[in-house]
């Protein structure tokens, strides 16, 4: 997993590792379970960072409450986030054709490469990356789609009675095979089988046809939404 740095920013700790593939990027985030940082813990934060030599940092996606206080710090909103919900209760049928089976270890290069292919490199996940979304709830399930080769991978994550499409991604050349609604509905069901009451996925809110393949597969939209914020140092 990538390695992080816990830092104690006033009452606030803050933790704080590299973005993705990025050397110069950094990421900032609240510890789990803790409430949203204010401003003057976000500006200690910052000062670390900037002596570490970053030229740019980000946040993991943010409701508008935990955004107060990196707003009030000098952030800016990098990219906005639909966040939906699925309640687990009618779940459609999974289409025929994508092959899935568990996912590996080894399968990570092929993974990463269709992650690759199908996100920009803001989004794109690195290896690191990948491991962290597997590890980021107490449960996971990495599911692979084959057609013809590695065409999708799906990480569902799951703490309690909650749900986590972690990351869905399917290949340019293998939309429209019913892949990606393999992969969601295979996710669902698996929530659903141990007792998940909710499912959450967000996207970018450009990413028109993956919004279309969720709501028509029964997620709502939730009206808070959530944002990835961006501090520019020197800017």
């Amino acid at each position: 997993m990538r390695q992080y740095e816990h830092l104690q920013c006033g009452p606030d700790r803050l933790r704080v590792g590299r973005w993705r593939a990025d050397p110069s990027v950094a990421e900032l985030t609240s510890l789990v379970g803790t409430r949203p940082p204010e401003r003057h813990s976000v500006e200690k934060g910052l000062e670390l960072i900037a002596s570490r030599g970053f030229r740019r940092v980000v946040t993991n996606a943010l409701s508008p409450a935990e955004q107060v206080g990196y707003i009030r710090a000098g952030f800016q909103v990098h990219e906005r986030l639909h966040l939906l919900a699925h309640d687990l209760r009618d779940i459609p049928p999974a289409p025929t054709g994508a092959v899935l089976r568990r996912g590996h270890r080894w399968d990570h290069p092929a993974l990463l490469a269709v992650d690759a292919a199908a996100f920009d490199p803001f989004w794109r996940l690195d290896a690191a990356g990948l491991r962290d979304a597997i590890a980021a709830t107490p449960s996971s399930r990495l599911r692979v789609a084959r057609v013809d080769g590695v065409a999708g991978y799906a990480v569902t994550g799951r703490a309690g009675g909650r749900g986590y499409l972690q990351r869905l991604a399917v290949h340019p050349e293998r939309h429209r095979h019913g892949i990606g609604t393999a992969l969601v509905v295979d996710a669902l069901r698996w929530l659903r089988r141990h007792g998940g009451t909710m499912a959450l996925v967000n996207t970018q809110e450009v990413n028109g046809p993956a919004l279309h393949l969720y709501r028509s597969l029964g997620f709502t939209d939730r009206p808070d939404g959530l944002a990835v914020l961006s501090f520019e140092f020197g800017s």
